[in-house]
């Protein structure tokens, strides 16, 4: 597989693996765990989001023009949302542990409005790439979710027990697939 992307994006996709590999194991071990340590929010939005849009996008195209990144965007925010709600949901063990989360860092609040920031990214965004002429109205298509990410952001401000909270998560994971499916198909629309 190595082998493979790098005959096909070339150097720039196997330093890309590469550093995922390393944050995938640095998120929970080495010397720094960035879970431990208040990055691991960070380092979702930036594998999860960023390269994993950007990556595939240039491995196609072998090309990266800015509005790829823009698009990406989303993506990292409602995979880094199922962080912050598994953190919301377990601040206290975490504390306890010594686990300096962002939420442990900022408090439930501070998590919750996490959250409420990076829902506002997800659904400001193709209004904005709308707007701005990058992309046809078709984009706009991800915003039918948008009611799904007002019950879960509901959820995670208003509920404290495991049972809820699990179930926001769940319900997040399932809001980011339907948003990246709405999402590609506005792009190619």
């Amino acid at each position: 597989v190595g082998l493979y992307l790098v005959a096909v994006g070339g150097w720039p996709i196997a330093v890309l693996g590469a550093l995922a590999i390393v944050a995938g194991l640095a998120y929970t071990g080495g010397p720094y765990p960035l879970g431990y340590h208040g990055l691991g929010d960070l380092a979702v939005f930036g594998f999860f989001g960023i390269a994993a849009v950007c990556g595939t996008y240039y491995v196609q195209a072998l090309l990266l023009p800015p509005v790829v990144l823009l698009a990406a965007l989303p993506l990292g925010a409602l995979a880094t949302a199922v962080l912050v709600v598994n953190n919301v949901r377990d601040v206290e063990g975490d504390r306890r542990a010594g686990k300096r989360t962002l939420v442990v860092r900022w408090g439930r609040r501070g998590g919750q409005l996490e959250y409420a920031g990076l829902m506002l990214l997800c659904y400001a965004l193709p209004v904005a790439l709308w707007l701005a002429g990058a992309a046809s109205a078709w984009i706009l298509l991800p915003l039918a979710t948008a009611p799904l990410a007002v019950g879960l952001a509901h959820t995670v401000f208003t509920r404290e027990e495991g049972a809820a909270l699990n179930a926001a998560l769940a319900g997040t994971a399932r809001l980011e697939l339907a948003y990246a499916l709405l999402f590609s198909v506005g792009w190619v629309a």
